[in-house]
């Protein structure tokens, strides 16, 4: 296949090949996002996810917190100081959702 470039430029092609297919596939890989939750504020307040990825909610309060959907797509329950709780989406939407114990809490998570 290579047999009229020269070694050096059928590496480059090669290597090349490699890189592409490298990134294609991890472009339809699964992504992990972290949701913080601290000074009774979601941070970021809006991520944008695709399905299949996973959200991360971490309380760094003192005080419990939830990450329930309006909707009811999703609902942590109670989540305690120093825990987590993870949510993989597997539907296409926009989710707005607050904390049960801060409803001023408020956070979106677009899943698109």
């Amino acid at each position: 296949m290579f047999r009229s470039l020269p070694r050096a430029a059928a590496a480059l092609v090669a290597a090349a090949g490699l890189l592409l297919a490298a990134s294609c596939h991890g472009a339809n890989s699964p992504a992990r996002h972290t949701v913080i939750m601290e000074g009774t504020r979601f941070e970021p307040e809006i991520l944008a996810v695709r399905p299949g990825d996973t959200v991360v909610w971490i309380n760094r309060d003192p005080f419990p917190h939830t990450a329930t959907a309006r909707s009811g797509a999703f609902d942590s329950k109670s989540i305690g100081p120093e825990r987590s709780w993870k949510f993989r989406p597997k539907k296409s939407g926009v989710f707005p959702y607050f904390c049960t114990f801060h409803p001023a809490m408020k956070g979106t998570l677009r899943v698109e």
